[in-house]
C-alpha cells in the first residue's frame, strides 16, 4: 500500500499546499490510532493498517521531503537533509520511550498497550495542530514558474509528465535505491557478529543502541556538514561514500574473523553503518544540484520514494535467501560482496 502510495502521491502533492497537507496527513494517522486503540476487529485493523499507508506514505512522507527541499537553497540541501535525519532519530529515541514508560506504568498489559497506542495517536494529532499555525502556504512563484516552464516548451503544463521526464529524477532515485539496499543489509550485522564472534547478550544492547540512536543523530549531521562545506556536492559526497563502503565491505567480507576480535568486528560494522547512515541522510538532497525544477518537487520526491524505497519490498527476503542456501560464514561473506557490489 505505501510503495502504491508513493505512485499516488504524485497526482497530489503538488497539486496541494503544504500548510494543507501536512496538518490533514497527521489528523488523518491520529484518528487511526484513535480507532486502533479500540482493539478492532481484524479486518477493520487491516483497513486501519492500509490508511496509516495513505496517510503517513502517500500523502505525509512526500510532502515532508519537498518541503524540506524548499527550506533551503542548493548551497543548504546537505544540512537541511542532515538535519533532518538527525532529527527523526531524536524524536524517534524520545517518542518511543515515553510510549514504553506508559505502557510499563499501565501494567505491560492490554491497557498499557491501549494506552500507548492513544499516546501514538495523540501525539501527530498535537504537532497537525502546529503544523497548520506555523507553515506557510506554497509559495504563488513556484505556479509563476511552472506556468512560464510550460509556456517555454509551448505545451500545457503537466506537471506528472514533467517529473516522469526529467531524467535527473530517475538518477537520484536510483542512487536512493542502492544506498537503501545497502541500508537493508545492516540488519544482519547483529546475527553475523553473533555467529563469528560469539557477540554477548549484553553487547548486542550497547552495540545496538550505537547503531540505531548514535549513528543516526550524528551521521545527518556529520554528512550534510561535509555535504555543504567542504564538497559542496551531495552527488561527490555519495559517490566517495559509495567507493569508501564498497571496499570497506569487499575487505570485511575477506577477513579470517575466526581469529579477529571482537571489538575490531564491531568498530568495522559500525564505520560501514555511519558511511550508510550519512548517506542516507542527504541522498535527496541531489535533488536542487541536479537542478530539478522546484514546482514539480512533490512529484519529484513522490518518484524518489517509490524507486528509492523499493529494496524494502524485497532486499530482506533475497539476503535472507542468501543466508538459508549458504550456512555459516560463507553465506554472511555472499551478503557483504552482494551489498559491495551495489
Amino acid at each position: 500500500m505505501a510503495l502504491l502510495g508513493f505512485l499516488a502521491a504524485i497526482l497530489v502533492v503538488d497539486r496541494i499546499s503544504k500548510k494543507i497537507m501536512i496538518p490533514a496527513s497527521l489528523l488523518g494517522i491520529c484518528i487511526c490510532g484513535l480507532f486502533l486503540s479500540t482493539f478492532p476487529s481484524y479486518p477493520v485493523f487491516l483497513l486501519i493498517y492500509c490508511l496509516l499507508a495513505v496517510f503517513a506514505d502517500m500523502l505525509y512522507w512526500p510532502t515532508m521531503l519537498k518541503t524540506v527541499r524548499l527550506l533551503g537553497n542548493e548551497d543548504e540541501q546537505g544540512r537541511m537533509f542532515g538535519i533532518l535525519e538527525a532529527g527523526r532519530g531524536l524524536m524517534d529515541t524520545i517518542v518511543a520511550f515515553c510510549a514504553l514508560g506508559i505502557f510499563s506504568a499501565f501494567g505491560s498489559n492490554a491497557a498499557g498497550l491501549r494506552a500507548a497506542i492513544l499516546f501514538y495517536a495523540i501525539v501527530p494529532g498535537v504537532i497537525a495542530i502546529i503544523a497548520f499555525f506555523l507553515l506557510e502556504p506554497d509559495k504563488a512563484e513556484d505556479k509563476v514558474q511552472a506556468s512560464e516552464s510550460a509556456g517555454q516548451s509551448g505545451k500545457k503544463d503537466n506537471t506528472i509528465k514533467r517529473a516522469l521526464k526529467n531524467k535527473n529524477i530517475w538518477l537520484v532515485s536510483f542512487n536512493v535505491f542502492f544506498v537503501y539496499s545497502v541500508y537493508c543489509g545492516l540488519t544482519y550485522f547483529i546475527p553475523f557478529l553473533k555467529e563469528a564472534y560469539a557477540l554477548p547478550a549484553a553487547l548486542v544492547g550497547v552495540y545496538g543502541i550505537i547503531n540505531q540512536y548514535a549513528l543516526k543523530m550524528l551521521g545527518g549531521p556529520v554528512g550534510g556538514f561535509i555535504t555543504d562545506k567542504v564538497l559542496h556536492s551531495a552527488t561527490k559526497y555519495l559517490r566517495i561514500c559509495f567507493v569508501i563502503v564498497a571496499g570497506i565491505l569487499i575487505v570485511f567480507a575477506c577477513l579470517p574473523h575466526k581469529s579477529m576480535g571482537i571489538v575490531l568486528g564491531m568498530i568495522i560494522t559500525l564505520t560501514i553503518s555511519a558511511f550508510v547512515f550519512s548517506m542516507r541522510a542527504i541522498f535527496f538532497a541531489p535533488m536542487d544540484e541536479v537542478k530539478v525544477p522546484r514546482d514539480i518537487t512533490g512529484s519529484a520526491m513522490s518518484i524518489g520514494s517509490f524507486i528509492g524505497y523499493l529494496p524494502g519490498a524485497f532486499m530482506y527476503a533475497v539476503y535472507g535467501g542468501i543466508l538459508d542456501k549458504f550456512e555459516g560464514l560463507a553465506g554472511y561473506r555472499i551478503v557483504f560482496i552482494t551489498m559491495a557490489c551495489l
